[in-house]
């Protein structure tokens, strides 16, 4: 069997597949090697883990490991190793970035573009086995174009400042009860800003019929398109998160408006993942 996790900060999707074709999915709280030490790590496992598939288990079960994980840059890749090999010794493991498992999961083996856009956004030209270019995301307040978090910050910048209807203004205000004050307060003072941020953005979906909410969120995913997408070949884009699901339509309008291919679109690329790993899958001896 293998073992395959798509891990963001706060939660760890786990698909535990045998040789039969058959497959389990676990979830666990996230890891990210950025805030958390080896050691912390493999407790989350151990603890949170284990439990859940320890009856499907046998001894040596398990031969490889494939964790796609938010954080694992080269430099932290190894914090994330030394928990697993230290819980999972027979198997043989391979950490990557949650980017790559994206492009994996959205593209598979063929070349194309492969977009993040969820809490975060990130882009890379992917040839079917790594990534070739990629451009730097840079986080919510220099970059992430196309994200929640930055749609967020332009919905309640734009409220504030008085570039949207009082008639939004009010129902933003008695539906989230925050004021200028309590967004510059989570902004600025609080621990994750961009969750925050990109929590508001939900206002957006909510009140999309609205023609100034529209325009806004065109906007939004128009600068995307044409500050990001241009800097790769003219090849299918497909896209991974929450964002790029729930806003698909606007979305799929943009990249045809700027003459963009668009490939498939999913909530999170563990579907896309297990077909990627299929041939990875060994009968147990």
């Amino acid at each position: 069997m293998i073992l395959i996790a798509d891990s963001g900060s706060t939660k760890t999707h786990w698909c535990l597949m045998a040789a039969n074709g058959h497959s389990e999915e676990f979830f666990t709280d996230g890891i990210n090697p950025f805030q958390q030490t080896s050691d912390a790590i493999k407790n989350s496992v151990n603890n949170q883990l284990l439990p859940q598939i320890s009856h499907l288990l046998w001894a040596g079960s398990i031969s490889r490991i494939f964790f796609y994980g938010a954080g694992c840059t080269p430099e932290k890749i190894p914090v994330v190793e030394y928990a697993l090999e230290a819980i999972f010794k027979s198997a043989k493991i391979e950490v990557y970035s949650d980017m790559v498992g994206a492009a994996c999961g959205v593209l598979g083996e063929e070349r194309g573009v492969a977009c993040i856009l969820g809490t975060g956004g990130n882009s890379c030209l992917w040839n079917g086995k790594e990534i070739e270019k990629n451009v730097p995301a840079l986080g919510f307040i220099l970059g992430d174009e196309g994200s929640g978090a930055v749609l967020g910050k332009r919905l309640v910048a734009d409220l504030f400042k008085n570039q949207l209807s009082e008639e939004l203004k009010e129902k933003f205000q008695n539906q989230y009860g925050i004021t200028a004050a309590d967004v510059i307060d989570n902004v600025y003072r609080k621990p994750f800003p961009n969750r925050y941020l990109a929590s508001l953005s939900r206002f957006c979906a909510e009140n999309l019929e609205n023609p100034l909410i529209a325009q806004l969120v065109y906007d939004h995913f128009d600068y995307f398109a044409k500050r990001i997408l241009p800097q790769y070949p003219a090849l299918p884009v497909g896209f991974i998160g929450s964002i790029a699901y729930y806003y698909q339509d606007v979305l799929k309008k943009v990249l045809a408006d700027n003459g963009f291919q668009v490939g498939k679109i999913l909530q999170g690329p563990m579907e896309g993942l297990k077909e990627y790993h299929k041939k990875d899958v060994v009968p147990t001896m």
